[in-house]
């Protein structure tokens, strides 16, 4: 399956940095779509079936964790690839909660920078070439 068959749903409250993430994965061939908070995120990762979720942690209406708890309880979003992308510092407990519904990566966005995010996007979804 070549790039441009891969969906990424990019669940973010701030638009700037949605829009950013979706037009950097656009770029590299992906199809990326976006959801401002976790509510739209659910529903939309639920009706989408995309093959990365990119998930912000604190967001309106229902946050990061709420959405992936939801996510798991489904039976096609129990599987579903999920990058946690967050300024927010996770603690040991919020890690092994996340751990817990695998598959689950954790990038802190203070951490990389874009090149880092699509590096680490290709090597989920393609593997190591």
């Amino acid at each position: 399956m070549n790039t441009e068959q891969k969906k990424i749903l990019v669940v973010e409250d701030e638009e700037d940095i949605r829009n950013m993430l979706i037009d950097a994965m656009v770029g590299e061939g992906y199809l990326a779509i976006g959801a401002g908070d976790g509510e739209e995120g659910l529903a939309t990762a639920l009706g989408e079936h995309p093959d990365l979720i990119m998930l912000d942690i604190r967001m309106p209406k229902l946050d990061g964790t709420g959405m992936l708890k939801q996510l798991r309880l489904d039976s096609w979003g129990k599987d579903a690839q999920v990058m946690v992308l967050t300024n927010f510092e996770p603690s040991d407990e919020l890690i092994a909660e996340f751990a817990a519904t695998t598959p689950v990566y954790f990038l802190l966005k203070a951490d990389v920078d874009l090149t880092s995010i699509i590096s680490r996007v290709k090597f989920l979804l393609e593997g190591a070439k």
